[in-house]
């Protein structure tokens, strides 16, 4: 909080994207107990023990709810569930016609277990620790709910978009004000933070990632805090390079998370300037460890740690991340003096 608040800190706070997951045989213990992934995100108990399990382990500076982006279509009345090894799978939303179907307004009562979740975890953490609340962006979802699954270079989403701007921009505005409401009521739960999470919308051009990632990321950030002013706000666009500063400008985020393929002179002079940046260590070196991780840590630290810097991941954990690499790249971040 104190980053996001304006204030650096000599040693940078830290967590990671997806650190309750997987790689955590703690995870995966309570994981077979709930049954299906959707039922351990509907689970508050569960939930919320594995929202604390790696803040136990590693002792984070902030907690991230357990839940998933594709809760939201969920409690718009999509069918949504999880092939095991395959992904997510919805009914897709790939004509106009098929648009025509989607639920105007999103059933807050579906998302009680993950409120609750929230209140216990909040309950339950230590009261320095931050606990932030997240959903996707309108962009990402959207492109599962055209598709009905992940694809490579989610072209069924872009296609729409381009053919049938008016029937996508539809499903942008349903997501834009169900994620409004969603995120106000996990800030009503006990979230101190909110992280808008746009896996995909580095692939879009300039003109696109404008229409689709800038201006929905603007009207959420503006419609909570017309509820909760100085809510605080980390954006994540995966894969904006360039397009970073305008996205910073137009939004009025108080932090923006960047992947690992960010150029650090850019994210210096034309982001951090302005606004706290989060990121960006490659998931990789915590399988591989070793020297190579160390050297990772240290780029991240020396390229950003003269300004408000998070320290955290270009991306997610990865499942087969080692749990002694975490703890080695830990106690590198928490020695660093900057």
């Amino acid at each position: 909080m104190e980053v996001l608040s304006g204030n650096r800190q000599a040693s940078p706070p830290m967590w990671m994207m997806r650190q309750a997951g997987r790689y955590l045989p703690e995870y995966r213990a309570t994981r077979a107990e709930a049954g299906s992934f959707l039922d351990l995100c509907y689970n508050s108990k569960l939930a919320a023990e594995v929202t604390l399990q790696p803040i136990r382990r590693f002792g984070f500076d902030a907690a991230i709810i357990f839940s998933d982006i594709l809760v939201v279509p969920h409690a718009l009345g999509r069918a949504v569930r999880f092939e095991v090894g395959e992904g997510p799978r919805l009914d897709p939303l790939d004509t106009p016609d098929k648009v025509g179907t989607l639920n105007q307004a999103i059933d807050l009562g579906k998302l009680e277990p993950v409120f609750e979740a929230l209140r216990i975890v909040r309950s339950e953490l230590p009261k320095e620790t931050t606990l932030i609340g997240f959903c996707g962006s309108p962009f990402t979802v959207a492109t599962y709910m055209v598709a009905g699954q992940g694809t490579p270079d989610q072209a069924p989403a872009r296609l729409m978009a381009y053919q049938h701007p008016g029937a996508f921009a539809k499903i942008i505005d349903v997501l834009v004000e169900s994620s409004i409401q969603y995120l106000l009521k996990q800030l009503e739960a006990g979230a101190d933070v909110l992280q808008l999470f746009d896996t995909w919308g580095g692939i879009l051009p300039p003109r696109e990632f404008e229409r689709w990632v800038i201006e929905p990321t603007r009207r959420i950030v503006t419609g909570v805090r017309k509820q909760v002013p100085g809510a605080k706000i980390i954006g994540f666009p995966r894969g904006a390079g360039a397009l970073l500063p305008a996205f910073i400008e137009r939004t009025g985020v108080d932090a923006v998370s960047i992947d690992w393929t960010a150029e650090p002179n850019l994210v210096r002079e034309q982001v951090q300037t302005k606004v706290a940046v989060q990121g960006n260590l490659d998931p990789l070196l915590l399988i591989a460890g070793g020297a190579a991780l160390d050297e990772g840590v240290d780029d991240v630290l020396k390229n950003f740690s003269a300004g408000r810097h998070i320290f955290n991941l270009g991306h997610g954990i990865t499942p087969d991340a080692s749990t002694a690499h975490v703890e080695q790249m830990v106690k590198r971040v928490r020695a660093y003096k900057g």
